[in-house]
């Protein structure tokens, strides 16, 4: 595809024989039926927590509290979508990661605390310290509550949870979900307090750890994102146990490092930069990995045909994505032709493809729904069609 200038015709297709062939399909209705029913009760758990903290913090306290919350949670949005960017996944998956997140996980994290505090209170023995509630209690039943809406999306949303990538981006929409909730009720308890502890608390959660739940997480998404590719959803629960080991160890060393390390910039230099860093160097390789499938994939179907060799280089690399987009917004408007979304299909679908095709080569089409080879080349042709109208 030449940039700038025109785009070239498609080569007439002569494409290679799918590996196998299969009717378009898509999202089947149980999966559509299960995630409106997730987004929804996500959704209500979240308007009952907000009832819950307006009860316990008063109206004004919860406004502030949230608008505080904010600013980490979009810290954290702004980093999902750079990492998720390449290969974005779909609306509804995101929506449900976040309100399982926010709503669902925390509330079963409430609920576990409540039940705690019943049976001490029933038994008259001390159950739970604080000691023992941030190092045990709360990295073990945050971190499955987690994992578990990963672990959901899973099983629900197969065809598009395609490695380690996808695992991360779910893991870690969930996991900022969490937080946002989470950090309502610290910075509204603080405001409570009064003095200087908001600020304070503000300043540690949300400036200092905005990730501090996105790495924990991410733990879970990894191992389920390989899951995806090794193994049926019976077989991915023991990925989904096997991530929360490392994901509730990283959280209980969080948590316990603060009575160990009592100055706050030290504990931040000591434990959390490092960990920061080590996360984001796994991210950049996992995305290097990410665009050399892309163009592996891609040059095998150019070879017959499918695309032209300067069009693997515009889909498999950041600088060719940015000069096709650039060229697409130079065209001029003509009604009914969007010319920049029809190039927004034209990369996700040959992205898709890619992976697709990743699948195929190492024998894993079998595993969940499998993806359509036919209907991705189908649609890359409309797409192209679109853009040469």
């Amino acid at each position: 595809m030449s940039m700038p200038g025109h785009l070239p015709p498609a080569a007439a297709p002569a494409p290679v024989q799918p590996l196998w062939q299969q009717p378009r399909t898509g999202a089947s209705t149980a999966s559509i039926v299960l995630a409106v029913f997730g987004i929804a009760l996500g959704a209500l758990l979240l308007v009952l927590l907000f009832v819950y903290f307006i009860l316990g913090l008063g109206v004004g306290g919860v406004i502030i509290a949230t608008v505080a919350a904010l600013v980490p949670l979009v810290i954290v949005l702004l980093a999902v979508r750079w990492v998720d960017r390449w290969e974005p996944e779909p609306r509804s998956a995101l929506w449900f990661a976040f309100l399982w997140g926010a709503g669902a996980a925390v509330v079963i994290a409430l609920l576990f605390d409540l039940s705690v505090q019943i049976a001490s209170y029933a038994s008259g023995v001390t159950l739970q310290s604080d000691l023992t509630a941030s190092v045990l209690q709360a990295p073990l039943v945050e971190e499955g509550a987690k994992g578990f809406g990963v672990l959901l999306i899973l099983w629900v949303g197969r065809r598009y949870f395609d490695g380690p990538v996808d695992g991360l981006v779910y893991a870690a929409t969930v996991a900022g979900g969490f937080a946002f909730s989470e950090n309502i009720l610290y910075f509204g308890s603080a405001l409570a307090e009064g003095g200087d502890s908001f600020v304070s608390t503000f300043v540690v959660r949300g400036i200092f750890s905005p990730f501090a739940h996105v790495m924990f997480t991410s733990c879970t998404g990894l191992a389920l994102g390989f899951a995806s590719r090794r193994t049926g959803r019976g077989g991915a629960i023991g990925f989904y146990l096997l991530g929360l080991i490392p994901a509730a160890g990283l959280h209980a060393l969080w948590n316990g490092a603060f009575y160990v390390v009592s100055d706050v910039v030290s504990y931040y230099l000591i434990v959390q930069v490092p960990l920061f860093l080590g996360a984001i160097a796994l991210v950049v390789t996992l995305r290097v990995t990410e665009r050399r499938v892309t163009r592996t994939r891609l040059a095998e179907y150019a070879e017959v045909g499918w695309f032209a060799p300067s069009e693997v280089d515009l889909l498999s690399t950041h600088t060719g994505r940015r000069q096709a987009m650039l060229w697409a917004r130079a065209q001029p408007v003509v009604p009914g032709q969007d010319k920049v979304a029809a190039m927004k299909r034209f990369v996700r679908d040959a992205t898709r493809l890619a992976h697709t095709r990743q699948r195929l080569v190492r024998g894993r089409a079998a595993i969940g729904s499998a993806p359509d080879e036919l209907a991705l080349l189908s649609a890359i042709g409309e797409d192209r069609r679109a853009l040469l109208a």
